[in-house]
């Protein structure tokens, strides 16, 4: 029956999602003349469709995973709320910026070059993602070790230990420059703290509780940047 319910609240989850980012982008903007937002969404949509069905197809217990998103802990709890403050003003800051200009102003306006490298930075990052979360079955959006769970330590995981956490970076630090916004970079830049904080706190978890975890930090060097951290 849960099986069997699972399309239906991916695809109320991603419809959710989208028209909250779609009013996050527009709004702010006053406008439907906010271009850069019209590609981003567009991306955005084309990718998730994609993602969606592929694990619908290929991997639905992942997909399940994704879609449950209650953490047990406290820090974590905490970490879902700093994100959420940060993405939702992040989001709002370039549809401001469009309306008022902020960035022409105070710099020059984002070059439409430097918005296109910018989008396609972000459908990089997202791509990252997805590739890690094929490579990964267990790659589930809140911090537990399961039963059956092992080590993966092959493809983007041969590079650094958290892989994910990389491709959302990039996908991240894109988007402001994307949306064509300058100022809203600072609050995106927020999100490597935040991000590092749950990081510490999952490589605690799996340390103590998935086996060879040690084995493999000691391997892999690198959390989410190679030949830096």
């Amino acid at each position: 029956m849960e099986n069997a319910s699972l399309p239906r609240r991916a695809v109320r989850r991603l419809v959710t999602t989208l028209t909250f980012v779609a009013a996050l982008l527009f709004l702010p903007a006053g406008s439907l003349r906010f271009w850069p937002g019209w590609v981003y969404l567009a991306l955005m949509v084309a990718f998730w469709v994609f993602s969606f069905t592929n694990l619908m197809k290929h991997d639905p217990q992942l997909l399940e995973r994704r879609l449950q998103k209650k953490e047990t802990q406290p820090e974590q709890r905490l970490f879902q709320r700093l994100w959420s403050v940060i993405l939702v003003v992040g989001m709002m800051l370039p549809g401001f910026d469009y309306r008022f200009g902020w960035s022409s102003a105070s710099f020059h306006a984002v070059p439409v070059w430097l918005i296109v490298v910018a989008q396609a930075a972000a459908v990089a990052g997202n791509w990252m993602v997805f590739r890690v979360m094929k490579a990964n079955s267990f790659a589930a959006s809140v911090i537990r070790v399961e039963a059956e769970q092992r080590v993966i330590s092959s493809g983007p995981y041969a590079i650094v230990r958290h892989p994910m956490y990389s491709g959302m970076l990039v996908m991240m630090l894109a988007t402001p420059l994307a949306l064509g916004s300058y100022v809203a970079l600072p609050v995106f830049a927020l999100m490597i703290p935040v991000l590092a904080f749950r990081l510490t706190y999952e490589e605690r978890v799996l340390r103590r509780e998935l086996a060879g975890y040690t084995e493999y930090c000691e391997r892999t060097r690198f959390r989410i940047v190679p030949f830096v951290w």
